[in-house]
């Protein structure tokens, strides 16, 4: 099994900010040699996350934002607040639940996404951000079948 690691970074304005990253994780995959496996996409910090879901206007700046704000209120009593003196401790429960990365199977070299269904980047925080997105693939690559030979 062989492990290819590739980093991208996008800039992101927070305050529930959901970003379509599946073009740039499949040019990552793409510029390695793994064509079968695993593709697993990390989000490098602690108020965003990262998910698959169908990124459309409705669910993309309306339904995510108003699910997030009735789990987890932007002006709810965040004990993080009083620790760090900081706003964003609504930021940090989201992002908890929604994790920080996503695995994706890899098949003949193409991520195995539903036609609805794309890998997305939701930034939580209470302002924008370059963020570093982490895609690691692990599988087998291409030519790397071992033939046996004739005897």
């Amino acid at each position: 099994m062989s492990v290819e690691t590739h980093e991208f970074q996008i800039s992101t304005r927070g305050h529930n900010h959901v970003l379509n990253i599946t073009d740039e994780v499949a040019n990552c995959v793409n510029a390695g040699r793994i064509r079968d496996g695993l593709v697993v996409v990390f989000i490098i910090g602690s108020t965003a996350g990262i998910t698959t879901t169908e990124f459309e206007p409705g669910l993309a700046n309306h339904d995510l934002e108003a699910g997030m704000e009735r789990i987890a209120p932007e002006h709810g009593n965040y004990l993080h607040e009083q620790t760090w003196h900081d706003d964003n401790g609504h930021s940090h429960v989201r992002a908890s639940l929604i994790g920080p990365s996503v695995t994706v199977p890899l098949v003949d070299g193409q991520l195995t996404l539903g036609n609805w269904q794309q890998v997305v980047l939701l930034d939580f925080d209470t302002r924008g951000r370059n963020r570093r997105i982490v895609v690691q693939v692990m599988g087998e690559q291409e030519n790397s079948h071992r033939q046996v030979p004739d005897q």
